[in-house]
């Protein structure tokens, strides 16, 4: 059995062609590709990405659009005439799954009963239960289906994870995860609801998938609330309230029009805070050194003064810098093949990928009544 998988491309949009050029160039790090750019978003970094090309190769590509099989042929690679000639293809391992949302289920379906192993694009289903239908074909096919939650690897969440993990600011009692812009839903099918669109599928899944990883507890509420201000038929942002059996608080919100950003990430324990404004890593940890401060002051707060709200005293906190992790950013790709050659266990399961998609119901049930959701 030879290591080295063959992996064909099933969407050549945005992240398709990303998912190309990544493979094919054995940096592995598929990033964003816009359509009719000549030069892709690919950069190598040998500090935190293993080269994959002796473990993936390119077998080729399909797009129902004619323009885009163009290209990825303009590119050198292989280009297929259809889906069907890539189910038929013996020498294909896997089938990366990079099509509209609400495409994935049943492709994902007939790659596994042709013989193939699937890597899909989040959300992987647009359902929970499309989702279901899903694992039960793998399971029966004995074919591995393997959900793409690439931004576990991403910096800013394993700064954060770290963090969390162990205790840097003591117990952590409230974390806050957003992203935000000012140029609402990308003017393509992310804007249309029956293809599986708006920004709980497309970021929501993302932060919340990192969220139920890095905190292992139950769900006790969800409240949410989706925003609608420039697209009517999907949500173009939301506030999302989550509460955990130890009481833990988590915020996650995402907004497409908002032209000042909180910062990303901000985590709170009884023993610190820290913060990180955005991806470019700014961010600090503050550390108290003791909850003593006599020499605390009140100060003016508008028409009142305020000892409660006044800031502490340099010598009873300290600053430090985010702390440093190490990661490989093509982690999932070289599990991936791992996993298919029987030698690891899968990072990223398809019951974990349930799990966010059922969290993500509750949150837009809560949306639509206006109520809290019971989620587990």
């Amino acid at each position: 059995m030879s290591d080295k998988k063959r992996i064909a491309i099933i969407g050549c949009g945005g992240m398709g062609a990303g998912h190309a050029i990544a493979i094919a160039s054995g940096t592995g790090i598929a990033m964003w590709f816009p359509k009719g750019m000549s030069e892709a978003l690919v950069k190598n970094d040998d500090q935190h990405s293993t080269n994959i090309s002796n473990r993936l190769e390119l077998a080729g590509v399909y797009d129902i659009d004619p323009a885009r099989n163009e290209w990825a042929a303009a590119q050198g690679f292989s280009v297929y005439d259809s889906f069907n000639a890539v189910l038929n293809d013996n020498s294909v391992d896997i089938v990366l799954i990079a099509t509209p949302n609400h495409l994935h289920k049943d492709m994902a379906i007939a790659s596994m009963r042709a013989g193939k192993h699937v890597l899909c694009e989040k959300p992987v289903t647009v359902t929970s239960a499309e989702l279901e239908e899903v694992i039960v074909v793998a399971k029966e096919t004995g074919k591995v289906f393997y959900p793409r939650q690439n931004r576990r690897w991403d910096e800013d969440f394993l700064i954060i994870k770290k963090i969390y993990n162990e205790n840097l600011v003591g117990k952590t009692f409230n974390i806050e995860s957003r992203v935000m812009g000012s140029r609402g839903i990308p003017g393509d099918w992310r804007g249309v609801k029956a293809s599986g669109g708006g920004m709980m599928l497309d970021w929501g899944v993302h932060l919340l998938d990192r969220i139920l990883l890095m905190v292992p507890e139950k769900v006790k509420r969800v409240y949410c609330n989706m925003t609608y201000i420039k697209n009517d038929e999907c949500d173009d942002g939301f506030k999302l309230q989550l509460v955990f059996e130890s009481g833990l608080t988590v915020s996650v919100e995402v907004g497409t029009c908002h032209f000042i950003n909180h910062p990303i990430w901000y985590i709170a324990g009884d023993q610190g805070t820290a913060v990180i404004e955005d991806w470019k890593g700014h961010g600090k940890l503050v550390v108290l050194k003791s909850w003593q401060d006599k020499d605390a002051k009140p100060i003016l707060a508008g028409e009142g003064l305020t000892k409660t709200m006044a800031p502490r005293e340099r010598d009873s906190v300290e600053e430090h810098p985010l702390p440093d992790v190490a990661y490989d950013k093509n982690t999932l790709y070289l599990n991936l093949a791992d996993v298919i050659d029987g030698k690891a266990e899968q990072i990223v399961t398809a019951e974990q990928a349930l799990r966010v998609l059922k969290l993500m119901e509750a949150a837009f049930k809560s949306s639509e009544t206006g109520e809290v959701a019971r989620f587990e």
